[in-house]
């Protein structure tokens, strides 16, 4: 019997950039990708992966390689469900968001919390990639709205533009891209090592 929430017919296809090690323990059954739950964590917490984006997944772990985080960068590919998504790329979810960040400014007030700030990870960064605003309130909401009439969400997805313009003038960008954040763990079907 399907899961209720899989009911939000989507299956995607998602790449994650990891170290080898991991990649192998995982496609042999042997271990599971962990939840990230940084602070700065663009769509909140949940299992990392770009939508439809190998060469992106490949291009993060040789910067964790440079990095000194991983020591042989590898990806893997995952088919996923995307289940009861919190999709940004649909205007409902965009609305609630919209809807919703009053009340999270007067949560934060009520408890004492500095409202947070999305921030640049370094001088060269105009794509203020420490999400820590966005991370909170997405997390917060979540929370705030799981249990009610939307349910609990599987899945978190948006389109990020990101980096410098393809070309002089154009909206179009270098690491524009879709990614997915996995909140349930039951949404990833399996796993594949892409060729």
């Amino acid at each position: 019997m399907m899961n209720q929430s899989f009911k939000y017919h989507r299956l995607v296809l998602g790449y994650h950039g990891c170290d080898k090690s991991v990649a192998d323990r995982v496609l042999k059954g042997n271990d599971e990708l962990k939840k990230s739950v940084k602070y700065y964590d663009w769509l909140g917490g949940g299992i990392y992966f770009w939508e439809h984006g190998p060469e992106r997944a490949q291009e993060w772990a040789m910067k964790q390689k440079k990095l000194g985080k991983i020591k042989t960068p590898a990806i893997l590919g995952a088919v996923i469900h995307l289940g009861n998504c919190f999709d940004f790329m649909d205007v409902r979810y965009t609305r609630v968001l919209k809807d919703a960040y009053p009340q999270f400014e007067q949560y934060c007030r009520d408890h004492g919390k500095e409202l947070p700030v999305n921030e640049a990870s370094s001088d060269q960064d105009d794509d203020l990639l420490l999400r820590k605003l966005d991370c909170s309130m997405i997390n917060w909401l979540c929370k705030f709205v799981e249990g009610e009439q939307m349910g609990n969400f599987d899945s978190v997805r948006g389109m990020f533009r990101e980096a410098k313009p393809a070309f002089p003038r154009s909206s179009i960008h270098l690491k524009s891209h879709i990614q997915l954040a996995i909140r349930n763990s039951a949404c990833i079907l399996g796993y594949f090592r892409p060729t």
